[in-house]
C-alpha cells in the first residue's frame, strides 16, 4: 500500500513539475495574478512617428477591454468589440483608445538600440511548412521559443524591440491587442505593427 501511495505522489509531483514549465499554464497564472493583485508594469503610449506621448508606472497594474463600449446585437447581447482599454493603476482608472500602446512588466528590457532598425532574414534551407507550424504551435503552448519581437507604430516607424528565450504569443479579449509571455514576464501590445522572428533566423 505504501508503494502505491509513493508512486501516486511521484506521478503527481512530476505532473505538477511538467505543468509548471508549460507556457500556457504560466500564461493563465500571469492573467490570474494581473486580475487579483496586478503586475508591476510600465505603460507607454506613442504617436504614429513612435514619439512618446505619455508614460505611467505602478506596482498593481492591470488592463482589460472596457466592456461599457461593446456594441450589442439585435437581442441585446454584447459583441465584445470595444477598442477602449480599461487600465487600472492602483486605485485609479485610465481609459485609452487610439494611439499605439505598449505595457511592459518590470524586468523586460527594450533592446531597440541593440538591433538594427531594419531586420533582414534569409534562409535557403528546404522545409515542410505544415510541420514547421505544428512544431511552432507545440513550442508556443508548452516550451516557448527563443524569439525577437520588433514593434513598429501604426505607420511603420520602429518603436521597440524585445527578446527572450521562452516566448509565447496569446490572443487578448481586447481588439487590436496581443499579449506575450517573455521568460515569464508579460508584454502587451495595442494598435502596433509587429513582427516576431525566431531568434536563430536573425543570428544566422
Amino acid at each position: 500500500m505504501k508503494k502505491k501511495w509513493l508512486k501516486l505522489a511521484l506521478v503527481l509531483s512530476l505532473s505538477v513539475g511538467v505543468l509548471a514549465g508549460c507556457q500556457s499554464i504560466q500564461n493563465w497564472w500571469k492573467n490570474t495574478e494581473a486580475e487579483w493583485k496586478g503586475l508591476e508594469m510600465t505603460v507607454r503610449t506613442y504617436d504614429e512617428n513612435s514619439q512618446l506621448i505619455d508614460q505611467m508606472s505602478g506596482k498593481s497594474l492591470s488592463m482589460s477591454r472596457n466592456e461599457e463600449f461593446d456594441s450589442v446585437d439585435s437581442e441585446g447581447n454584447s459583441k465584445g468589440d470595444s477598442s477602449v482599454l480599461k487600465i487600472t493603476l492602483g486605485k485609479y482608472e485610465i481609459d485609452h483608445v487610439g494611439s499605439s500602446l505598449i505595457a511592459v512588466e518590470d524586468g523586460l528590457e527594450d533592446l531597440f538600440l541593440k538591433y538594427q532598425k531594419n531586420a533582414t532574414a534569409d534562409d535557403q534551407q528546404a522545409a515542410v511548412p505544415i510541420l514547421n507550424r505544428m512544431v511552432s504551435k507545440f513550442k508556443n503552448d508548452f516550451t516557448g521559443k527563443a524569439k525577437v519581437i520588433l514593434i513598429r507604430s501604426q505607420n511603420g516607424t520602429p518603436l521597440a524591440t524585445y527578446a527572450g528565450n521562452k516566448v509565447s504569443l496569446y490572443a487578448s479579449d481586447a481588439p487590436k491587442t496581443s499579449e506575450l509571455l517573455i521568460d515569464g514576464k508579460r508584454l502587451i501590445i495595442y494598435r502596433c505593427d509587429y513582427t516576431i522572428y525566431d531568434r536563430e533566423l536573425l543570428e544566422r
